[in-house]
């Protein structure tokens, strides 16, 4: 049986406490997108030249066996454990960026890679989820008993130099990204309305003074983005073209799997990775690009509704971190396929090819149901 008599009345054993709390919806929807991806990569690869390229769909599946299998590994470890990895993780997070800085594999005009033998890994795809933790312990610990702004101006201080690496390798998409995870757990951390409005402005600030020091490339996204049909920009703008005539031939219901014919006659670049949602808008129509958001938004629904759950701050931001990254790159890669974002270079969570992305952020989704199964309270709501 599940339930012993006695855990009816006061609560639940500890192998109980894992099998009533274990979130089954969250980790099917986790492995729907991952498994929909792989099939996705398939049809946006096939027919190249490149067997490296050829093939990545066949690593993806090998990637999704080690994700999940971190995915239980995240569920098994008791996220408590983590607060003891505050300042180690900022340290860790700190000296993998001076290794790519120094060691660094340059692929399309970034140096964003490390190679460990055979393979090339991107350290800031798990740099992402070490930040999470980071600022999740740092505001549990000192924030959220003593609600002063000096703590958090010390923290911004601290996450400069990690975020000034990752901007030099360059990548201002990440950067943006971790800006807009440290900024969702402060609200979630229970920011006081004086110091939202300090923060406020201090990142307008920061913003109207990162405008100057914008890299050449970065700059000229901007510029494609807000003047899309200047001359200068027509060579530069052809990718984003190209994914809003593959989102327009999709119609209602999209022309089939592996029909595109952006996808499979090559006119759209980088569509198994920064582009693949204009594939899946043009080979399952607005209907399939709207059942893949459905199922990202019942992802963070039940993402949210773990955190809302948690009974300790800590595990709290553990989890509010997490969902915003996955709605934050989520809405960026959506947004640039269809010319509401600029072209940053994001991928969309867990349905873009790519390895480092995919495990760790089943790593992450499996430490979110690892604040799950602590829970002391049974809740019998769906």
């Amino acid at each position: 049986m599940l339930f012993t008599s006695a855990s009816r009345t006061a609560g639940v054993s500890r192998r109980g406490l894992a099998l009533v709390h274990f979130d089954w919806w969250l980790l099917a929807a986790s492995l729907a997108l991952a498994i929909f991806g792989i099939a996705m990569i398939f049809s946006a690869t096939r027919g190249v030249v490149d067997p490296v390229i050829q093939n990545r769909w066949t690593a993806q599946i090998a990637f999704l066996v080690i994700g999940i299998v971190a995915f239980f590994m995240g569920a098994l470890l008791d996220y408590r454990l983590l607060r003891l990895a505050g300042w180690p993780g900022y340290c860790f997070l700190l000296g993998v960026l001076v290794l790519v800085e120094l060691f660094g594999t340059e692929q399309n005009f970034a140096v964003r890679w490390l190679k460990v033998g055979t393979t090339v890994v991107q350290p800031t795809e798990a740099g992402k989820f070490v930040l999470i933790v980071v600022v999740a312990w740092y505001l549990s610990r000192y924030y959220s008993e003593d609600k002063r702004l000096s703590i958090l101006l010390l923290a911004l201080v601290a996450l400069f130099p990690p975020l000034l690496l990752i901007y030099w390798q360059p990548d201002l998409g990440m950067v943006v990204t971790m800006l807009f995870i440290i900024g969702t757990m402060i609200l979630i951390s229970g920011v006081t309305a004086a110091h939202f409005l300090v923060l406020s402005g201090l990142a307008l600030a920061v913003l109207f003074l990162a405008y100057g020091i914008l890299q050449d490339y970065m700059l000229n996204r901007i510029d494609m983005f807000l003047n899309p049909t200047a001359t200068h920009n027509l060579d530069a703008v052809f990718n984003v073209d190209q994914a809003l005539i593959s989102v327009g031939n999709g119609g209602l219901f999209g022309r089939g799997w592996l029909e595109g014919t952006q996808s499979q006659l090559f006119y759209l670049r980088v569509r198994h990775t920064d582009f693949i949602f204009s594939v899946v808008a043009e080979e399952f129509g607005f209907v399939g690009s709207c059942a893949l958001l459905s199922v990202f938004g019942f992802l963070l629904w039940r993402l949210v509704r773990t955190m809302e759950l948690a009974e300790d701050a800590f595990g709290r931001l553990l989890v509010g971190g997490v969902a915003a990254l996955i709605l934050f790159q989520m809405f960026v890669n959506v947004g640039m396929n269809i010319r509401l974002m600029p072209v940053t270079g994001m991928t969309l969570p867990l349905v873009s090819s790519g390895g480092s992305s995919l495990v760790s952020t089943l790593f992450a989704i499996g430490l979110t149901q690892s604040v799950n199964l602590r829970r002391s309270v049974r809740v019998d709501t769906f």
